[in-house]
């Protein structure tokens, strides 16, 4: 018998307020035809008083819990990706764990940006096969807005808020066909100045504001993903023409696009949700796929890829059938 990881629910969540371009306009020197022309975003949504990384976070893990049909007290793990923590410590996982009524269980953060789903995907996929875990809430969750520095219209336009999560569950059959069949991780420090926050309790002891040289990040990011893509499919002893789906990291409408034309994958193969949600960070991969599985997109069987790069460089993928 083969022991998988499958997923059993998704879940999402966004703050109360809906930012357009033309809004973020009226304070920022910059246009709507400038944002879509060179990102494609025209909303984000920007974390009000009272909403924090945790509680996305723990309103996203509820609806992946009801999708799922299972309880939390079910749950033996929880994995919380984020670059924004509510504190520096303790983990902002066991803010969602005590939210969710959840006595004892292993919660703990991981921090790898944009990538940072992906590398907690791949945590909890591991100690479920392995037995150390049976039921994992796994969630992406940023506010990335209160890191932005709202004077530089380069990086400021191109972030939001948010939170998506996912429940895993362990399942044994005799083809092991189904759930999380590969995963790679890559990372690279020597680029940490091509995207940082120029804060941390140790250096400057603020939390300081984002800074990307773009140009640079979109040149690594076109030829990592597609690198990574590659290696997760062959891994799985696949090829690009068996994704059903690629459910990308949003970032960049263009990244997006050059990263399916290397793959030569069909555009309409790619969730995009970059238009709605911008950038996401850690978020940003789930809250994608909970919207194509939400609105029937994503069908029981289909196979799914999912991929992200974030600061570091952190990149990654894996490979999903539902």
């Amino acid at each position: 018998m083969i022991r998988r990881s499958i997923l059993l629910g998704t879940g999402s969540a966004l703050p109360a307020r809906a930012v357009s371009n033309a809004e973020l306009a009226e304070t920022v020197d910059t246009s709507d035809e400038w944002i879509v022309e060179r990102t494609g975003i025209r909303t984000r949504y920007i974390a009000g008083e009272g909403e924090t990384t945790a509680t996305l976070a723990t309103d996203a893990a509820r609806a992946a819990l009801e999708a799922a049909g299972i309880a939390a007290s079910d749950i033996d793990l929880i994995i919380l990706a984020t670059a924004t923590p509510d504190q520096t410590f303790p983990a902002s996982a066991t803010i969602v764990q005590a939210a969710l009524g959840i006595d004892d269980c292993v919660a703990f953060d991981v921090a790898a940006v944009c990538s940072g789903f992906l590398y907690a995907v791949t945590v909890a996929d591991s100690m479920i096969r392995s037995g150390a875990a049976r039921n994992a809430i796994v969630i992406g969750s940023e506010t990335f807005s209160r890191i932005l520095d709202w004077e530089d219209r380069t990086t400021c336009v191109l972030f939001g808020d948010g939170a998506g999560a996912v429940v895993l569950g362990a399942e044994e059959s005799a083809d092991g066909r189904r759930g999380i069949l590969a995963s790679k991780l890559h990372a690279d420090g020597r680029h940490n100045q091509l995207l940082y926050v120029d804060g941390g309790p140790s250096t400057t002891q603020t939390v300081g504001k984002l800074r990307m040289k773009g140009q640079e990040v979109f040149r690594h990011a076109v030829t990592n993903l597609a690198s990574v893509l590659t290696e997760v499919m062959a891994a799985a002893d696949m090829t690009p023409a068996d994704i059903d789906w690629l459910v990308p990291h949003q970032a960049n409408a263009r990244i997006l696009d050059a990263t399916a034309r290397k793959l030569k994958l069909s555009p309409e193969k790619v969730v995009m949700t970059v238009d709605r949600h911008a950038n996401t960070s850690a978020a940003s991969v789930p809250l994608a796929l909970d919207l194509a599985m939400r609105d029937g997109r994503i069908k029981s069987g289909d196979l799914l890829v999912l991929e992200a790069m974030g600061g570091g460089f952190t990149w990654g993928a894996c490979v999903l059938r539902v």
